[in-house]
């Protein structure tokens, strides 16, 4: 039996909107046999009749209710109703959304003669058949078409209707057409709105004259971005947000920092006028700006603004860093306000607070359809692991992509209907409407914070000049340009519409105008002069330079042994899987028996111990909490509800949370936001783990312009950990290769660490050094090429005291060889995999006291004093052979080479064993790859 407020919501849904026609042809059913209806709705009839009926008084019955109508019938009241319903859906078609005015209306969806109604028909039908809870100034159905036409078809005009979820949509309903985007603004609101306009059209026009022909993409055409985004940074911090992260690309973000940020604008004509700048950063302002040694261009810097009030520091305004690669930096932005919303001090799951934090994404047009890390970004907005409560996308829609016009650049209508698959109400509004752009920016924040999730306000307007101000846009859009060179800027229409309102007077505005340049002017006259002789070696610091060494990362055996137990005792009534429980129970006989801790178990001890050390703990990636290759298994499942149970959240002393989660199968976007997550919590220890370690070819721009690279551009720093699976087993080109040869490529000024180990005990020492470095100005990224086949390789398991004893070594020699100083002819490098490979066919050699076998387990920073004290000790030595599965054009050969000519006498040879150059990074074939495995090994072990 329904609750009577349900029967009330049914009488409302089947009474209002496209699903009346619907119910009618049901009810006829119904007429003709009850069983051809559903239950709920045979309910609803026998208790009410029709939904609509007409009796010989001509009346329509809601419900019990009979509401008197003169001369209509079923067709019209239907008809209105959709008229209605496609005014909602398809106003934004017709709606004044476009400033150039360039484009043809679509009008047919909202006219009263493409439903053959007529005035007469909709004066008859009540109000509140068309707009439930009307306002009261509306008092029939015609005037209710004419105020739904106002409501969607204005400056700003809404599309919602491919959100599902009911109470979405219903509040977005409202929202409209209860008329709160007309609220009043008050006159001090303009005239505050009026000069944050001058201030911004003012900053524009002073560079385009002061820094003639310099690029600035500027903002010019989206002037009403800037108090846009202020007012959703006054909505957020009024609901107490701690941090506010914005990500955009270039145009017009010299405005925004100028303005949002309040990078003082001597720093910014500084930075034209090729000045020293870093003297003029405040040093004890609101502004946080940091540099790298190489650093960047200006509207690629990002910043860090506090906001004060009363005196106290609440919050703080983050515009990060962006390289030329656009959308990239929407991931990382959402990382960073992640972070921002969670507390991680205690063990298990951090505390999450959505209002804590809160995303700004700025696309641009092209880029929002064109660029697949958007599609990414939004796919991971509703995800456990992922999502931060909502973030508001803000298009900056200039109708054009550096020369490309929108029909040549997307496939749909709008650049916003990408997020049209995930659910995510859209605003369109017209760029040159001020106060409907503060409408658009209070719907968006207020639609966030109530139900946690995205918003698009696509901001419509147009770009005053070329790509660059270089660039003469006549020659390529002679159509729109000439439109645009005739159009006038958001300041002048907003001024004239407040002269006319009485507000202000032209004088008013034109002494602001000129206070406004004078500011200006004055700052610019405080710039220094352009440095005649800039500093061209641009040396890292000595933080950086420095090796990581002297760091203590073993742990007590009774810690261990603690840590071991607590992980494997779960509480009453969890039903582990009976096969897995056998396998994690063997977990006890390294510390029982003379057993060896593998790979996955060495990893599970050093979380275990970093969390007890205080440091929290993200780990994501495709089937992580598993493992793809079934070895970790950090959480467990119940077998018989499913419940899950992570062990690391039950060990003794831990006072830091920690999270695995499976992530979404993409790359670019979740390598972008856990290194956002890091940046903007570097106390944590953040890894993210390739599926195998090809996956990394889709998150290569992040590695580029990021990971390897921020802090000499930006002085940003990162701890991010790579996990990525690395080693032949002839599976195949894609399956055995994490591409080191890139990692290589990009390695220089100690950026980052990239190794390849082939000891579990290793794996668990340069974990806790990482995590030890994490608040140092040492710290840097860590990339690991881990194995696969060896896992659970015995070689590389190892005892417990390899653990308590200790720290990470850059490189480990097989000690069953080389022993006789006078004899070995030949040291055998090598890395990784094929390390072992390389041991256990000496197992199978005799006579082998000639020749002596090293694994480089951290390959940058290179071993180079270690190798060659080894080289030293052997008189006899003649050849050093560098042996790797991978072509010679890739793996590690072409980095170590020229090292190896360099640290080794010049009478010794350096030579390589391997797959010679290809095109592909392994063969297909499993027979071939073990054809070619044997060759390389037997080379090892024969003599020239």
């Amino acid at each position: 039996m329904r609750k009577q407020s349900e029967e009330q919501d049914l009488s409302r849904n089947i009474f209002h909107g496209p699903n009346l026609g619907y119910v009618l042809e049901m009810y006829d059913q119904f007429l003709e046999d009850p069983s051809l209806v559903d239950e709920e709705l045979q309910a609803y009839f026998k208790e009410n009749g029709s939904p609509v009926a007409l009796n010989e008084n001509s009346y329509i019955q809601k419900g019990n209710t009979p509401v008197t109508i003169e001369g209509t019938n079923y067709s019209k009241v239907i008809a209105a109703v959709q008229l209605a319903d496609n005014i909602r859906i398809y106003g934004h078609l017709a709606a004044n959304i476009n400033p150039l005015n360039d484009r043809e209306k679509d009008t047919n969806r909202i006219e009263l003669e493409t439903y053959e109604l007529t005035k007469e028909d909709l004066v008859k039908i009540p109000v509140d058949v068309l707009i439930p809870n009307s306002p009261p100034e509306v008092t029939n159905g015609f005037e209710a078409i004419e105020y739904l036409k106002k409501m969607y078809t204005k400056t700003i005009a809404i599309e919602y209707a491919h959100v599902h979820n009911q109470d979405e949509k219903k509040w977005l309903k409202n929202y409209i057409e209860s008329g709160i985007l007309d609220k009043t603004v008050t006159v001090d609101q303009k005239k505050a709105l009026l000069n944050r306009l001058i201030q911004v059209e003012g900053f524009e026009s002073f560079v385009h004259k002061t820094f003639v022909g310099q690029k600035r993409f500027s903002i010019e055409g989206l002037d009403t971005m800037v108090p846009l985004l202020d007012e959703i940074i006054i909505a957020a911090v009024g609901k107490g947000a701690e941090s506010i992260n914005i990500g955009m690309a270039h145009r017009g973000r010299l405005n925004v920092l100028a303005h949002v940020l309040e990078k003082p604008y001597e720093m910014i004509f500084a930075e034209f006028q090729h000045s020293p700048s870093k003297d003029l950063i405040p040093s004890e302002g609101s502004l946080g700006i940091t540099y790298g040694w190489t650093g960047d261009v200006k509207y690629h810097l990002g910043a860090d603004r506090k906001l004060k009030k009363e005196d106290t520091v609440n919050a703080r305004v983050t515009l990060a860093n962006n390289p030329s690669h656009l959308e990239v930096i929407s991931p990382i932005v959402a990382g960073y306000t992640r972070a921002g919303q969670e507390d991680r001090t205690k063990s298990g799951y951090p505390k999450l607070s959505a209002e804590l934090s809160l995303a700004i994404m700025i696309h641009g047009d092209a880029a929002f359809p064109g660029q697949g890390i958007v599609a990414e970004t939004l796919n991971m907005s509703q995800l456990r692991g992922y999502h931060t409560g909502g973030s508001i996308h803000v298009i900056a829609n200039n109708m054009i992509g550096f020369t490309t016009e929108s029909f040549d650049s997307r496939s749909t209508k709008y650049a916003s209907d990408t997020a049209k698959g995930f659910e995510v109400p859209i605003v369109h509004v017209n760029a040159d409407d001020a106060e409907a752009c503060l409408a658009a920016a209070n719907m968006a924040y207020e639609y966030r914070s109530k139900f946690g999730k995205d918003f698009v306000i696509d901001l419509i307007g147009y770009r005053r000049f070329g790509h660059n101000e270089m660039d003469e846009p006549m020659v390529t859009n002679p159509k729109m340009y000439t439109i645009i060179n005739k159009h006038d800027n958001a300041r002048t229409i907003y001024q004239n519409q407040l002269i006319k309102e009485g507000v202000i007077t032209a004088d008013e505005a034109a002494e602001l105008r000129e206070s406004f340049q004078q500011r200006l002017q004055k700052a610019y006259d405080t710039v220094p002069k352009a440095d005649k002789d800039p500093d061209t070696l641009m040396n890292p610091p000595q933080k950086v330079i420095v090796p990581l060494t002297d760091i203590s990362t073993s742990v007590g055996i009774d810690r261990l042994r603690k840590m071991n137990e607590d992980l494997l005792t779960w509480p009453d009534g969890f039903n582990v899987f009976k096969k897995l429980e056998k396998i994690l129970q063997r977990r006890q006989e390294p510390f029982t028996k003379d057993g060896k801790l593998d790979w996955a178990h060495a990893e599970t001890l050093a979380f275990g111990a970093i969390l007890q050390d205080g440091v929290p703990i993200r780990l994501s990636g495709q089937d992580s909490q598993r493992g793809t290759f079934a070895h970790r298994h950090l959480v467990l499942h119940d077998e018989k509800t499913g419940e899950e149970l992570t062990p690391l959240h039950h060990i003794e002393d831990a006072n830091a949370s920690f999270v695995v989660y499976n992530s979404p199968l993409t790359e670019a976007a979740v390598v972008g936001y856990e290194y956002g997550y890091n940046v903007f919590s570097p106390e944590t220890l953040v890894l993210w783990e390739a599926q195998y370690g090809d996956f990394a070819n889709m998150a290569q721009v992040m590695f580029d312009q990021f990971v390897s690279s921020s802090r000499a551009k930006w002085g940003q720093k990162s701890g991010l950990v790579l996990l990525l699976p690395h080693g032949y087993e002839g599976q195949g080109p894609e399956h055995s290769s994490g591409r080191m040869e890139r990692f290589l490529t990009l390695a220089a000024e100690n950026n980052w660490t990239v190794a390849n180990l082939t000891s579990s005990a290793q794996y668990f020492h340069i974990l806790r050094r990482q995590a030890a470095i994490l608040k140092r100005e040492e710290v840097r990224p860590l990339v690991i090429m881990t194995p696969k086949s060896l896992l659970r390789h015995p070689l590389v398991s190892q005892p417990v005291r390899e653990f308590t004893e200790g720290q990470f070594q850059p490189l480990l020699e097989h000690n069953e060889l080389g022993q006789n100083h006078e004899k070995v002819e030949r040291i055998v490098l090598s890395t990784g995999k094929i390390g072992i490979d390389l041991i256990e066919r000496a197992a199978k050699e005799e006579n082998l006291d000639w020749i002596h076998l090293i694994r480089i387990e951290e390959i940058y920073p290179f071993p180079i004093d270690a190798v060659k004290e080894i080289i030293a000790r052997y008189p006899q030595l003649k050849e050093i052979l560098w042996v790797q599965e991978e072509p010679k054009n890739m793996g590690a050969w072409t980095y170590v080479e020229p090292l190896l000519l360099k640290l080794a006498p010049e009478d010794i040879e350096i030579r390589y064993s391997g797959r010679r150059r290809r095109s592909s990074p392994a063969e297909g074939d499993p027979v071939v790859h073990k054809k070619d495995q044997t060759r390389i090994l037997t080379e090892a072990f024969t003599r020239k």
